[in-house]
């Protein structure tokens, strides 16, 4: 999902979380649920870890200073911080590093597309040419 530049990414969350996929190790229909997120903390919000917690999937989303300090003088209202998991969370820079791979290509760094299927389109090539520059990566090769 694309949004406009102006706003803030987390508003998509809810839609990209439906429509992720994890296969299972068996085979079968995949599964709709994953078993954790790793976010930033800009995805930080009541309404998004509630939402996760609803579902029953675990986060790995670190707290924002502002909401600590709000939590602090709140005193014992302001309940128990969730619960955040560094050595999880480390494992966030593989989607750090692919997202700067597509934004090595100008035209996504930049987009300049006013539409949006283009600039999806363009994504879409960039992702192709990642995945074309090395295919022995994923296991493909063209002999047995």
């Amino acid at each position: 999902m694309t949004t406009v530049g102006q706003r803030h990414d987390a508003v998509g969350f809810e839609p990209v979380l439906s429509k992720i996929t994890v296969a299972r190790p068996q085979g079968g229909r995949p599964r709709t649920r994953p078993d954790r997120v790793l976010a930033d903390k800009a995805y930080s919000s009541r309404a998004i870890r509630q939402h996760l917690a609803d579902r029953g999937i675990k986060a790995a989303i670190p707290i924002k200073e502002d909401q600590k300090l709000a939590r602090l003088r709140k005193g014992s209202a302001g309940g128990r911080p969730p619960s955040f998991d560094p050595a999880r969370y480390r494992d966030r820079n593989t989607v750090e590093r692919a997202v700067n791979k597509l934004r090595a290509t100008r035209a996504v760094a930049t987009r300049y597309d006013k539409r949006d299927y283009v600039y999806r389109g363009t994504i879409t090539v960039s992702t192709i040419r990642i995945w074309l520059r090395d295919p022995t990566i994923n296991g493909l090769r063209d002999t047995p």
